[in-house]
């Protein structure tokens, strides 16, 4: 995967979408609607999904940050979130994905650095969730 895709390619893609990112963090809406076919496509992607488990936690991540649920993550690392997902629902892939198995290796490879560059802050997120999850219970 890395000779397909090196971390600093990755980096740089995510990076790329910073901008617009951060414009649809503004916008709930249109935030929401990212988020959603990120989940679909994780969804009706076995190979993604398999090989990035912590999506969906990624995701949750940013839906409860734009529902000032949680809040005490990073701006930027929200932003380099959202665009990786950005890249995986709407951005032309490095490498095509009607491509069979090849297609997925650039998603795959884009989500794993963005998750490596998260790491800290999905780890007390879930440490948060968790919390949250005794106390309500």
């Amino acid at each position: 995967m890395e000779q397909i895709v090196s971390i600093d390619k990755a980096k740089a893609v995510i990076d790329s979408g910073i901008d617009q990112a951060q414009e649809i963090i503004k916008n709930n809406e249109e935030l929401n609607e990212l988020v959603t076919k990120v989940q679909t496509t994780v969804k009706n992607t076995p190979v993604l999904g398999d090989a990035v488990a912590d999506l969906p936690v990624m995701v949750s991540m940013v839906r409860s940050y734009a529902a000032k649920e949680y809040t005490v993550v990073s701006p930027k690392v929200i932003a380099a979130l959202v665009s990786t997902f950005l890249y995986l629902v709407k951005r032309k892939d490095l490498i095509p994905d009607n491509i069979p198995i090849l297609g997925h290796l650039d998603d795959i490879a884009i989500a794993a650095v963005a998750l490596k560059l998260s790491e800290p802050e999905l780890k007390a997120f879930r440490e948060w969730q968790d919390a949250k999850k005794a106390e309500e219970a």
